[in-house]
């Protein structure tokens, strides 16, 4: 029995779906079928209970999870030891980033990162919020990057920064002038925003109904740029995280307004699953992202 094989049974546990667990190991759905049905020939007793529609783990397949679990971070932690011995910072870090972290807050923490690090691989997927989290919970990731953190029994939470929130709208627009703005006064305009699921939306509309505004939303978006692009036509205002719209106003494209009522921030994290053993690279990205100061 080998590491693989307790790695790929944990995957397929805790995802519930032998595509996912493949997809996670780089194989076929057929292999990780085989190497369930090869454990079970190797501790001669059923791990998955098969009379059932959905995924479910027999009595034994529950302990042989949980047994797999600790195999599995005891190597990982051995393996972040010898590193540590030889002061080795090197490997591939994985992060699942939304799109407005990932495009406009991260670039310059990485360029320091791996200036100081080159041997280490920084891979960064575009994800929705509720995929980061997804990702870390079922170890697709090492660190994911959000907005507004939710509390999640699986994961650990650390503050990254605050963003501010301004108003966004076109340089001939009829607000473009002012050196603040009030909310009561976006009432009057046409309203672009993003998805309602989408944690900057919400931290949005809990705005407007602190203020007992109802705004006529026109278009209603997934990312940060195709808001962005729409404003920059002229089709209406936004509500945007600051640091996403400073190049398009060092263009002239964009007007950034700040709001004269009060500073509305936007949280940002880093997330990991608990318990998980962060390997050297690891923790230094960490502490690259959240004890130094990048230059922007």
């Amino acid at each position: 029995m080998q590491i693989g094989n307790f790695k790929i049974f944990a995957d397929l546990v805790e995802t519930k779906s032998f595509s996912r667990a493949a997809k996670l190991n780089g194989i076929t759905q057929s292999a990780v079928s085989q190497q369930a049905r090869s454990m079970e020939r190797h501790f001669k007793t059923l791990l998955i209970d098969r009379s059932q529609k959905q995924f479910q783990l027999t009595r034994e397949g529950d302990r042989v999870y949980e047994s797999a679990k600790e195999v599995l971070h005891a190597y990982e932690k051995l393996l972040s030891e010898l590193q540590e011995m030889k002061k080795v910072i090197s490997g591939t870090i994985r992060i699942s980033t939304i799109y407005s972290i990932g495009l406009h807050e991260m670039p310059p923490y990485i360029k320091e990162f791996l200036s100081e690090y080159p041997s280490v691989n920084v891979r960064v997927e575009y994800r929705r919020s509720n995929l980061v989290y997804e990702d870390i919970v079922h170890n697709a990731v090492d660190l994911g990057l959000v907005a507004y953190p939710v509390k999640m029994r699986q994961i650990e939470i650390i503050p990254f920064i605050e963003d501010n929130l301004v108003l966004a709208c076109h340089p001939k627009h009829a607000l473009a002038e002012k050196k603040e703005v009030d909310v009561e006064t976006l009432v009057d305009f046409k309203f672009i925003g993003f998805d309602p699921d989408i944690p900057t939306r919400k931290a949005v509309d809990a705005i407007f109904r602190d203020y007992k505004l109802e705004l006529e939303t026109v278009m209603e978006f997934d990312n940060i740029e195709t808001v962005k692009r729409a404003v920059e036509i002229d089709a209406g205002i936004a509500i945007v995280p600051q640091a996403t719209v400073e190049q398009e106003v060092r263009q002239g494209t964009l007007v950034a307004i700040p709001f004269s009522d009060k500073r509305f921030v936007r949280p940002l994290a880093i997330l990991h699953r608990k318990g998980r053993v962060l390997t050297p690279a690891m923790k230094k990205f960490i502490d690259t992202l959240t004890n130094k100061k990048a230059n922007k």
